[in-house]
């Protein structure tokens, strides 16, 4: 798909690995300058530079989600050296496994202030500069798990990813009269660092339960994110697009 983002200003939370910097890479393809934000500067300085090297625009600057002092001042720096903030992926999450029984009110508060505040505080703080934009795009990276299947280990990160499409939907409708349109992507089971580290089972089963026998890749993400930060995408807000290569459909998994 060819979008033509050629002096778009494109922030990805979360983009020095994972599925934030696939979409990363993605939009960098279509001529937007992005900016790589992350807790770890050194990471995202790392993709900047292979972007870079690619003949793509493309810079980092350190993040912290949880913190709305540390994403209000991200903002403003963006918009200070770049002039604009056309695009917002609020990407940046985590997904850390803990069983209910053992999960502390700490395990619990550090999924949600990453994946739902963290989502409401890049909002917050890209809004003033979203709104002068010609077509102000929101883009949230969710998920299958909470919204639409469950997975135990994950009632906190299911919690959270089903939380930000509530706050997405409200939120469409208070940021339209600015042409701002916020809509969600919904991963399946996506071929991630962090994925890897679940080890090689796990993986495995995760492919046995998809249609296709494999995972997606982070650019399939990337290109649901790039529709619907396009021109042509400018009447749809509030909704959401599932990428889990059919994973969520079949009635008995042995059917395929």
């Amino acid at each position: 798909m060819k979008v033509d983002l050629t002096g778009k200003v494109v922030i990805v939370t979360g983009g020095s690995k994972g599925i934030g910097k696939g979409i990363a890479t993605v939009f960098a393809k279509q001529g937007a300058h992005v900016v790589i934000a992350a807790r770890g500067l050194e990471s995202a300085q790392h993709v900047a530079e292979a972007l870079e090297k690619q003949g793509y625009s493309a810079s980092a600057i350190s993040v912290d989600v949880e913190s709305y002092d540390s994403v209000e001042q991200m903002a403003k720096n963006v918009a200070l050296e770049y002039g604009a903030i056309d695009i917002l992926c609020s990407n940046a999450g985590i997904f850390p496994s803990a069983k209910l029984e053992d999960m502390t009110i700490a395990d619990w508060d550090h999924v949600m202030n990453t994946n739902t505040r963290g989502t409401m505080f890049s909002v917050k703080a890209c809004l003033p500069y979203l709104k002068k934009a010609e077509n102000g795009r929101i883009i949230i990276t969710s998920s299958i798990t909470g919204p639409i299947t469950g997975y135990a280990g994950w009632t906190h990160y299911g919690a959270s990813k089903a939380a930000q499409l509530g706050f997405m939907k409200t939120a469409a409708l208070e940021l339209a009269p600015y042409n701002i349109t916020i809509n969600a992507v919904m991963p399946g089971n996506i071929a991630t660092e962090g994925l890897e580290g679940l080890g090689e089972d796990y993986l495995k089963k995760m492919a046995s339960a998809i249609p296709f026998k494999r995972l997606g890749k982070v650019e399939d993400i990337g290109y649901a994110a790039l529709f619907l930060s396009s021109k042509e995408a400018g009447f749809i807000t509030g909704q959401t697009i599932v990428v889990d290569g059919g994973q969520t459909l079949p009635e008995d998994a042995e059917a395929f």
